[in-house]
């Protein structure tokens, strides 16, 4: 087995973003894209290697979760898939329910429609506040 090989200058994504690769006052600025990208949720910034770490999976778990269509991780130049913490959560979620027997493809479609499910009631309530709101007609 070869052994992990340091990235290459210029691959990683802190070696594109002058403020990080950058020691000083810029990354202390808010507002800076460092701090957009710290506060992303959608920010991809977990290799598989540590999302699994990170959740206590293996790589094969998390490529399953792909192949579910629970989330379709980002990729980097080089191809190697790239999470999010939004995605960290979903794949923490559905750990929990394998953890508990369910079969994975049936927790990744529980998890699609309970996101579904909120986002379906989040439009509700949003509608419901513009009826509230609206004067009353005769």
């Amino acid at each position: 087995m070869k052994a992990p090989q340091p990235a290459k200058p210029g691959t990683h994504p802190a070696h594109r973003d002058p403020h990080a690769a950058q020691p000083g006052p810029a990354q202390d600025d808010p507002g800076s894209p460092l701090d957009d990208k710290l506060d992303d949720e959608d920010y991809p910034a977990y290799s598989m290697g540590r999302a699994a770490e990170i959740l206590g999976v293996t790589p094969g778990f998390l490529r399953g979760l792909d192949a579910a269509k629970l989330f379709v991780p980002q990729r980097s130049a080089g191809g190697h898939r790239r999470y999010s913490r939004y995605q960290l959560r979903l794949a923490r979620r559905a750990r929990d329910l394998v953890d508990e027997g369910t079969a994975l493809e049936a927790a990744c479609r529980i998890i699609i429609l309970e996101d579904q499910l909120a986002e379906a009631e989040r439009i509700n309530a949003q509608l419901q506040r513009r009826i509230d709101q609206a004067p009353e007609r005769d």
